[in-house]
């Protein structure tokens, strides 16, 4: 199947801009929702482009396969990046013992602490799972196929991460 961008003998740097222009906005989005904020969405993009730019050839050919593995890059990065979080957060949290944290005036800040918090306890790949469908609005099938596992995964993991959200912000069900 011919590529959106052409064959595989394409200037790497055209394809590389083509890519970007074809699949920026919707990466964006996905590390928006993915993120805490605009810059670390940019930066994310940003990231996903660079390893694209590094190793143009392991691209697959097709707007949907291109598509696929530029939000495969993505999430890996987006796990990495909690990965270190976690541990910065566990290592900031032993420093700082016995100190009680500020609670924030505005109910919407709290809330969305809460939720952020309530995330940062979900295993990346969950955690990605429930962003893609519940703030996306991605299908089941869909989220399969970007993330290269079955629809029945996608429904346990959105099972299971449903569960462990509600117990984490304290609903118990």
């Amino acid at each position: 199947m011919p590529s959106a961008i052409g064959g595989p003998d394409d200037d790497p740097a055209a394809r590389l801009g083509t890519l970007f222009d074809t699949h920026h906005q919707r990466l964006f989005r996905l590390a928006r929702r993915l993120s805490r904020s605009a810059e670390d969405a940019q930066d994310l993009v940003q990231e996903t482009f660079l390893r694209a730019a590094r190793s143009p050839r392991s691209i697959p050919d097709g707007r949907s396969s291109e598509e696929a593995w530029l939000v495969r890059v993505l999430i890996n990065i987006c796990r990495d990046s909690w990965r270190h979080a976690a541990v910065r957060t566990r290592a900031s949290a032993e420093r700082h013992i016995g100190r009680e944290e500020a609670v924030s005036p505005e109910r919407a800040i709290h809330a969305r602490t809460m939720v952020w918090q309530a995330l940062d306890t979900l295993p990346p790949r969950r955690r990605a799972i429930l962003i893609l469908y519940e703030l996306e609005g991605a299908t089941i099938p869909n989220i399969a196929t970007l993330l290269g596992i079955t629809p029945v995964t996608v429904r346990w993991h959105l099972m299971i991460g449903r569960r462990e959200m509600a117990r984490a912000l304290g609903e118990e069900r």
